[in-house]
């Protein structure tokens, strides 16, 4: 019988990653995901359960910011303040459109936890 693997977008991956991060350390990260940078943290709330940061794309996507769940967070290095995500540039372009109004709207959160619940535009699993 096939095992099914649920993924919930707002829980920290690697537990131990929740306790390397605070909201103040890592404000100002440049953000990497799976095949480049896309941007700078321009906030973040890092509760389990419902955390996520958000980052400014500058230029990348015309100055767009995008909210990305705490789920989508691989690895975090302080020594040069970079923030790694397990999502692809276009998975993140593509995500639904962030509206700091809506940051914790029920339908919105779970319009884009199903998004990357999903893992975009396909699941990508942990490298």
């Amino acid at each position: 019988m096939a095992q099914i693997t649920t993924f919930n977008s707002w829980t920290y991956r690697d537990a131990s990653l929740a306790s390397t991060l605070t909201q103040r350390e890592i404000v100002g990260y440049d953000v990497e995901a799976i095949d480049g940078s896309i941007g700078k943290i321009d906030g973040a709330t890092l509760e389990t359960d419902s955390g996520h940061i958000v980052v400014d794309t500058g230029p990348w996507i015309f100055g767009k910011k995008v909210m990305l769940p705490v789920g989508v967070l691989k690895s975090v290095d302080h020594e040069d303040e970079k923030v790694f995500v397990n999502r692809t540039k276009d998975e993140i372009k593509s995500s639904p459109e962030f509206d700091d109004s809506l940051r914790n709207d029920a339908k919105y959160r779970t319009e884009l936890g199903s998004y990357y619940d999903q893992g975009g535009s396909g699941y990508r699993s942990w490298d």
